[in-house]
């Protein structure tokens, strides 16, 4: 299976459209979609990131939220598996621009719509980085 080109999804991202979309799957998609959507959508507000990350981050955001995906968001789990695989992917891709702030500050927004054990899954997000940074 072929991946679609992500850049072409960057015209459908809007704020506005992110955050009505990450509202309404919050509790069906799962803490670590909305957890890995929450840090990139921070970390493009930074003035830290490079346009080139942003440009990967839009795209990421813009899928996210566009009603056309490999595996449409109506399918029960899978529909948004690609979705965080996206995420996730992305989040590899500029994770050293990703400030601890940034996580903190999607970790409590994260709080207000997850309990704590669900909130608990999103420990091994990115487990390659966190065990980096653990052993520094």
């Amino acid at each position: 299976m072929e991946l679609p080109d992500f850049m072409n999804y960057s015209n459908k991202f809007s704020r506005k459209d992110f955050v009505e979309k990450i509202a309404r799957i919050a509790k069906g998609a799962g803490a670590k979609l909305v957890y890995a959507a929450l840090i990139l959508y921070y970390t493009l507000q930074s003035d830290k990131v490079s346009a080139t990350n942003k440009a990967m981050i839009i795209g990421a955001l813009g899928y996210l939220i566009s009603p056309l995906d490999v595996v449409p968001d109506a399918i029960p789990i899978a529909g948004l598996a690609d979705d965080l695989g996206v995420l996730v992917f992305v989040l590899k891709k500029v994770w050293t621009d990703i400030d601890p702030e940034i996580q903190l500050k999607a970790r409590k927004r994260l709080s207000k719509w997850f309990d704590e054990d669900e909130i608990e899954e999103i420990k091994d997000l990115i487990p390659s980085e966190k065990k980096e940074e653990k052993s520094e």
